[in-house]
């Protein structure tokens, strides 16, 4: 269909997926192909950010900022499920920004005890409250030493149907501290973009036009420093 109807270049705009088929297309077809790393997750090589990302880890932060005032007000622990299934970028970032006092990202597998030890400390503080932002994606201890199979064999077995609820229904139980699991969900991927995804963006997309109009094929542009490469 390419040649068909003469395009002489085809650029994708995506996350790891999206750079894994264009580069089948190129190398298996002989497609020139340019890509432009665009994803929530923050997690295509080579490049210091992806379009989409800071756009989404701010809707991340204000969902944790707004969980501080039910959370203060009722003496819960609020357990926010952040989108990451194996990238920790968003959750971390917006856990930083929104100031949750503990944060699980798939890369580190978390135990459960020391989150519930956190949490029992700040009610020994005097600190009546506790947000917790974890990626939909996080692991315990325990899981991580399972193969894959066998993990996604033990999460069917549980009566929870995402990683936040389960949190928070083991903290209720170990702590005995009233816990609540918020998800935002797709919320975090729609909307208007802001205002620094909308220049990168551009500026991606000037140097697309750029290596096109140089027959440059075959590459993805990225951000190094201040550069755009």
């Amino acid at each position: 269909n390419l040649k068909k109807l003469h395009i002489d270049c085809l650029v994708c705009l995506g996350g790891n997926g999206t750079q894994k088929n264009a580069l089948r297309l190129h190398e298996k077809g002989g497609v020139n192909v340019l890509t432009l790393p665009k994803t929530i997750d923050n997690d295509v090589a080579e490049t210091d950010i992806t379009f989409g990302f800071d756009s989404a880890m701010s809707i991340a932060t204000e969902a944790i900022d707004r969980l501080h005032t039910t959370a203060t007000s009722h003496h819960r622990a609020m357990v926010c499920e952040i989108m990451g299934h194996q990238a920790g970028w968003l959750p971390l970032g917006a856990g930083i920004a929104g100031g949750a006092d503990v944060i699980l990202i798939p890369e580190i597998p978390y135990d459960i005890g020391k989150i519930a030890e956190t949490v029992e400390n700040r009610a020994k503080s005097k600190k009546a409250f506790s947000i917790i932002a974890v990626a939909e994606g996080a692991i315990s201890t325990e899981e991580a030493k399972m193969k894959k199979k066998e993990r996604e064999a033990y999460r069917a077995s549980l009566p929870y149907d995402c990683i936040s609820k389960r949190i928070s229904a083991q903290l209720q139980e170990m702590v005995g501290v009233e816990a609540r699991s918020v998800v935002p969900g797709h919320i975090q991927r729609g909307g208007s973009p802001c205002a620094y995804d909308r220049i990168i963006a551009t500026q991606f997309g000037v140097h697309a036009a750029e290596l096109i109009r140089d027959e440059v094929y075959g590459v993805t542009v990225a951000l190094s420093g201040n550069n755009i490469i």
